[in-house]
């Protein structure tokens, strides 16, 4: 699968979405905690780790 800035976008938001859901039908925490503590964390964690990811990727094409 050929990942453009629009797919990868994409799928970052339906994965952050689909935690963000997940969390508040499980009740497991106050839905005003999970929309502003653990959705933003979600989203900056997850923006380091494509980061890292894309780097790594473009590391692993340039020594081959």
């Amino acid at each position: 699968m050929e990942f453009d800035l629009t797919r990868t976008v994409l799928v970052f938001a339906v994965i952050v979405a689909v935690g963000t859901a997940a969390l508040i039908g499980m009740n497991v925490m106050p839905q005003s905690i999970v929309l502003m503590m653990v959705t933003p964390a979600m989203v900056v964690f997850g923006a380091i780790c494509l980061g890292i990811g894309i780097k790594h990727g473009e590391y692993r094409t340039t020594t081959r």
